[in-house]
């Protein structure tokens, strides 16, 4: 431990109150340069914890920092990962409010359902083939409760790995019949083309950021279990929100997914 346990608590809270006004703050390694990775999901674990005793469940995971490109902007040689809770889930056909949000920005993921539970340490691409029950079409929404997305790798981390929300399609494709490493996938806002990719962006292989996830998480007493959702990194680039946007990430072979975003406030 590089901080203490007060100063643990007071950056959670921060973050917590950050989240809740949508309005950004500082980031926590400006002041307290000693943060390290375990501090941060400390942080992260904190905040989560708060949550679920307020009613929230978690129901998943997200993995962040998954594309070589973003792990070399952040100085890093493996991903970072963030809870998913029943209270961030969204629906494709109600409007999410946009001014919720501090900097919301939308990403197109190769989506998991888990089957059955995942084993922690030693976790292999196979045992995420033999547990994933379904493949979904993904978006997840992140946004950094760090002003202007000035972050560090601790900061992300301690921030829920900047997560805040996700939406499934409704498509469900079993793994055996289809081909995650080589899903193209595209993302239009209003109509428009404004991003393509493949989920060989993730990692190589999506499958891969799944059994580091299972291995990184089995570390600090979490395991992935049947019913999770997984989200395993973007196939796209990010794209910033608008209020009034409406997107819709199509994937060859899975189906589609949209998010739209009220302009109300």
């Amino acid at each position: 431990m590089t901080v203490p346990d007060d100063v643990r608590d007071h950056i959670a809270h921060t973050l917590a109150d950050a989240e809740a006004r949508a309005q950004a703050i500082e980031p926590p390694t400006a002041s307290h340069p000693d943060l390290d990775v375990v501090d941060a999901y400390e942080i992260q674990l904190r905040n989560i914890a708060r949550r679920v005793a307020g009613g929230a469940r978690v129901v998943g995971h997200k993995v962040g920092l998954a594309s070589e490109a973003m792990q070399q902007m952040m100085g890093v040689d493996e991903p970072d990962y963030g809870h998913l809770l029943d209270t961030m889930g969204y629906r494709q056909d109600v409007p999410i409010d946009a001014h919720r949000f501090c900097f919301p920005r939308v990403e197109v993921e190769v989506g998991f359902i888990l089957g059955r539970d995942l084993p922690g340490a030693g976790c292999t691409n196979d045992d995420v083939i033999d547990a994933v029950e379904w493949v979904v079409p993904a978006i997840e929404l992140i946004d950094s409760r760090i002003r202007d997305w000035r972050i560090t790798l601790c900061d992300t981390i301690a921030d829920n790995a900047s997560s805040c929300g996700w939406i499934l399609g409704d498509e469900r494709v079993a793994i055996a019949d289809i081909d995650t490493g080589d899903i193209d996938a595209e993302l239009t806002r209003n109509g428009e083309v404004i991003a393509k990719g493949n989920s060989a962006a993730v990692l190589g292989h999506p499958l891969t950021a799944v059994s580091w996830l299972a291995r990184k998480v089995d570390g600090f007493g979490v395991r992935l279990r049947a019913g999770d959702v997984i989200l395993p990194g973007t196939a796209t680039r990010a794209i910033d929100v608008r209020p009034g946007d409406r997107f819709r990430a199509e994937f060859v072979g899975l189906g589609s997914v949209t998010a739209d975003f009220s302009n109300e406030n």
